[in-house]
């Protein structure tokens, strides 16, 4: 099954200096029908206005990717790591028993990230806080896991929960292929560009969520950027 969550059907708020789309359930947005997917809890969309960002705060028990599509944020915490994360790159905090952090847009104009919540394996482990730069390049025709807790992703940043998030960049016409298994669920969203997921079109920030496929077929109708959640279901 591949239903497609249109992006005019997200949840969210706009507050100024701050523009989110909730793909699930988050503050005061609540569907019961969109709760998590999976061990997927969070997909917020959300365009941050220069000078701007998230003061200081906490978190525990989650894993949070943060893939930046526009623009940079500037992190600090209170584990004593500071980080830029350009447009294209990849940041991962594990929560675990305790962290705060602030998050940034340090830049002359807008940021637009994607932040992903998933859900551990396993609770009360020490906090962690990582970045890598994943040049476009290296994405091109297919997914590359981009922060992982599975075994064989040793060039992604560790998450520390049994699912991957990938990146893919398509040129028009290409096509790219995700074996992903019937006993998982997944969650893709094209950053830019309109795709073709098993005949389910999409538009740029539509959701498409996915279950109960062995493996799935993505067609590019332009040139597209994809960011992909493949977990427990």
């Amino acid at each position: 099954m591949i239903e497609r969550r249109p992006f005019e059907s997200l949840g969210g708020a706009n507050h100024g200096w701050l523009n989110a789309k909730h793909h699930f359930s988050f503050a005061e947005y609540h569907d019961p029908a969109r709760v998590h997917w999976g061990a997927l809890r969070v997909w917020n969309d959300d365009t941050i206005a220069p000078g701007t960002g998230f003061p200081p705060h906490g978190h525990s028990d989650m894993e949070i990717i943060t893939y930046v599509r526009e623009g940079a944020i500037t992190h600090e915490d209170s584990l004593g790591n500071r980080g830029r994360t350009e447009a294209g790159d990849v940041q991962v905090m594990s929560a675990g028993t305790g962290v705060r952090h602030s998050e940034y847009n340090l830049e002359s104009g807008e940021t637009k990230i994607f932040q992903i919540w998933i859900i551990p394996d396993r609770e009360r482990a020490a906090p962690s806080w990582g970045a890598k730069p994943f040049p476009k390049g290296e994405r091109s025709g297919q997914f590359v896991a981009l922060a992982s807790g599975l075994p064989g992703d040793e060039e992604a940043l560790p998450i520390r929960t049994s699912a991957r998030v990938l990146g893919a960049t398509l040129k028009a016409g290409e096509t790219v292929e995700y074996t992903i298994g019937k006993d998982r669920r997944g969650y893709l969203v094209p950053a830019a560009g309109e795709v073709e997921i098993d005949g389910v079109h999409l538009n740029a920030r539509d959701g498409a969520a996915i279950r109960d496929v062995e493996s799935f077929r993505v067609t590019a109708l332009s040139d597209t950027e994809l960011v992909l959640v493949d977990s427990a279901a």
